[in-house]
């Protein structure tokens, strides 16, 4: 594993996200906490120092999860980072906060009592980086809100030694409104979040997102590198181009080097849902070993054939209130595939589970209320179902 900096600090290249452990199946987003446990402790002897982990990652169960399976290890032997969930939460009046979206339904609470249940939760003292989630068009008025005084509260749990360092996640549609946030708060942040591949790098404008984080003097830490997967898992013809230049090389360990050719980069977050998946990012994080200019070219041109696609990254916050309880990640997938004509146009949805059914969608909009994406589902999902059709 090689290291790299954060103000100051040792954080490794690769860094270990906590919103997509091994499952039990069909129990939803319950934790299957032996599996999840061997992958901990897989990252533990393979140099992995830096662990993410939210409020609302795994239904609440991921913070839990992450403070047990570190907690026989010495606090000092790794990086304990968590978020506050301000991007769903509503303010009441009083300093009271009603969660929405995601969270709805989660009893009502104040921004202290959120964080010391965090802190309670991941059995420690501190963390050692701490972020606000999603600084967004929507959220950011929340974030700013002078009565609720959140970016004032945080920077005293700093000053108190509750939070090492802090910073914030952001899947905002411009990178004006991350410039903004950062503008306002000169000198308060030490990192920001972002999703960032080689996709997104145009899809999203990652590369403006970069630029303005750059300016400010911050490094970026990297969640959705492989975009959920979806770039671990290219098309053949794709594949085909990336093994005539690396024939033993995965897609995954191609999306990861490209991430190590930007020199803002400090931590690549990766889900990892199994051995297999840490043995190898481990292995491509060993030592640096990013792209050259012919290779980004290269990604460029996979990047370009897939710039039409739902830009779904199977978070599966649409999931949790969904009325019908639609596997919309999976049929966002299967809804690309047939649009673009590879395997998946054998779609046919009389065939599959009633989750997977887009006719069974109501639009109710609780799905595109949360998605980071912005992706407005119900109107993919009437399309899809009008394509099936035919």
């Amino acid at each position: 594993m090689y290291y790299k900096e954060i103000a100051g600090v040792k954080v490794s290249a690769l860094g270990m996200g906590n919103m997509r452990l091994p499952t039990v199946e069909g129990q939803g987003e319950k934790i299957d906490r032996e599996k999840a446990r061997e992958i901990i402790d897989y990252a533990m002897s393979h140099g992995i120092n830096y662990y993410d982990t939210a409020y609302r990652y795994h239904a609440g169960e991921s913070e839990t999860f992450i403070g047990e399976a570190l907690k026989k290890y010495p606090r000092d032997s790794y990086l304990l980072a968590s978020k506050f969930p301000g991007h769903m939460v509503e303010k009441k009046g009083n300093g009271v906060l009603g969660f929405v979206s995601g969270l709805a339904g989660w009893p009502d609470s104040t921004v202290d009592g959120v964080f010391h249940e965090q802190l309670q939760k991941c059995g420690t003292d501190f963390f050692d980086f701490y972020l606000f989630h999603n600084v967004n068009e929507k959220s950011i008025s929340i974030y700013n809100d002078p009565e609720l005084d959140i970016v004032g509260y945080f920077k005293k749990q700093k000053e108190m030694g509750k939070i090492r360092h802090l910073g914030f996640s952001s899947h905002a549609v411009s990178a004006s409104t991350i410039d903004e946030f950062l503008t306002r708060y000169e000198g308060v942040f030490d990192f920001v979040q972002i999703q960032l591949n080689y996709l997104d790098w145009k899809l999203q404008d990652a590369k403006s997102k970069v630029e303005v984080i750059g300016r400010h003097g911050l490094k970026v830490v990297v969640m959705e590198g492989v975009r959920g997967g979806r770039l671990a898992a290219l098309p053949e013809e794709q594949m085909a181009k990336l093994r005539a230049v690396r024939e033993a090389d995965s897609a995954a360990r191609w999306a990861h080097r490209w991430l190590q050719s930007i020199p803002e980069v400090a931590v690549v977050l990766s889900g990892m849902t199994t051995l297999d998946q840490i043995k190898e990012n481990t292995e491509t994080f060993a030592s640096p070993d990013p792209v050259n200019e012919e290779e980004k070219a290269l990604l460029s041109e996979v990047a370009d054939s897939m710039l039409s696609w739902v830009p779904c990254t199977a978070c599966r916050y649409c999931t949790e209130g969904c009325p019908n309880e639609l596997e919309i990640p999976k049929i966002i997938a299967a809804y690309n595939g047939v649009k673009n004509g590879d395997f998946m146009a054998r779609y046919n949805p009389d065939d599959a589970d009633p989750s997977m059914d887009p006719r069974r969608c109501v639009a109710c909009g609780n799905c595109a209320s949360i998605c980071p994406q912005g992706i407005k589902i119900p109107d993919i999902m009437e399309e899809f179902s009008k394509m099936l059709s035919k």
